[in-house]
């Protein structure tokens, strides 16, 4: 057999029966038909003859939640969804991103999480970061200041500055934001326990500044359901606690509308030894603990 009969051959030997004379609509009760029939005939044709004289290299397929990876999609992976699930961008349920345009409307913050050192260190950090097209400022805080202790407590020895920049008084944070306008960029700060204290900060910053601060964007990350879970970087007991998150939520919806008072995290909980399943789970839940 010639090169060109073979390849020839190996061609022909690709197309769907079903769809030899005429186009197949993807979407149409015959085509999910005429796909099941072909689909039945490919795993007995092609696909078992092959799979059973070779084993695959790995026991199974599945995905970090143990689910089963599907070995080939076709129009019946998706005949049973219903649209409205999914429905479009910029509308309930929003799978699909919160703004109709996503990223071609306007492009995402890009920001880099840092904080180190002396708030004046940070400060050089934050400036040498916007001028290399960053868009927005992550702050990093040092162990003490999230779990509440000066930096001169005894329980803060071998921790100062280490990871993350160590906050103190307002002086710091002044220090921290000194040549940036609040007003122009949206500042992260990854803070839970103090989320009150820091944020009082800042706005005593952006108010020192001359900022409105119906104009202040940023996200506070205050989500202490997952210290209690995963990090433990609390303080108060759970109920004082969750009533601080929403006296911030209240106050922030009243004062800055345009803040994000939370960031419900999950990725401390995988990181503490969960599946991804339950930490989808346990996030999920604990946007429901604070809604409620």
């Amino acid at each position: 057999m010639s090169q060109a009969e073979i390849e020839t051959t190996a061609t022909e030997s690709h197309v769907p029966h079903a769809a030899e004379d005429e186009q197949l609509n993807l979407f149409s009760s015959d085509a999910v038909a005429a796909v099941k029939s072909e689909e039945a005939r490919w795993r007995k044709e092609v696909y078992e003859p092959i799979a059973s004289k070779k084993a695959s290299w790995k026991k199974d397929f599945t995905t970090v939640s143990g689910m089963e990876t599907n070995p080939m999609a076709t129009p019946l992976s998706i005949a049973d969804q219903d649209f409205r699930e999914i429905a479009y961008p910029g509308e309930f349920p929003y799978t699909r991103g919160i703004h109709p345009t996503g990223y071609r409307g306007k492009l995402w913050t890009m920001r880099q999480f840092a904080g180190f050192g002396s708030a004046k260190h940070t400060n050089e950090r934050f400036h040498y970061l916007l001028a290399q097209g960053q868009t927005g400022l992550s702050t990093a805080f040092h162990l003490p200041t999230l779990y509440g202790y000066y930096s001169d407590h005894r329980f803060s020895a071998g921790e100062v500055g280490k990871c993350g920049v160590a906050v103190d008084t307002l002086a710091d944070m002044e220090t921290i934001f000194d040549g940036i306008n609040l007003e122009d960029v949206t500042v992260s700060m990854t803070i839970n326990s103090t989320a009150p204290i820091l944020l009082a900060m800042y706005l005593a910053v952006a108010e020192k500044q001359g900022a409105d601060w119906k104009k202040i964007s940023g996200t506070l990350q205050n989500d202490i359901l997952k210290e209690y879970i995963a990090q433990k970087e609390y303080i108060f007991p759970p109920r004082p606690s969750m009533r601080l998150i929403t006296d911030i939520f209240k106050y922030c919806a009243d004062n800055e509308p345009k803040y994000n008072t939370i960031s419900i995290s999950g990725y401390h909980i995988r990181e503490a030894g969960s599946t991804a399943l339950q930490e989808l789970a346990f996030t999920l839940r604990d946007g429901m603990e604070y809604v409620e």
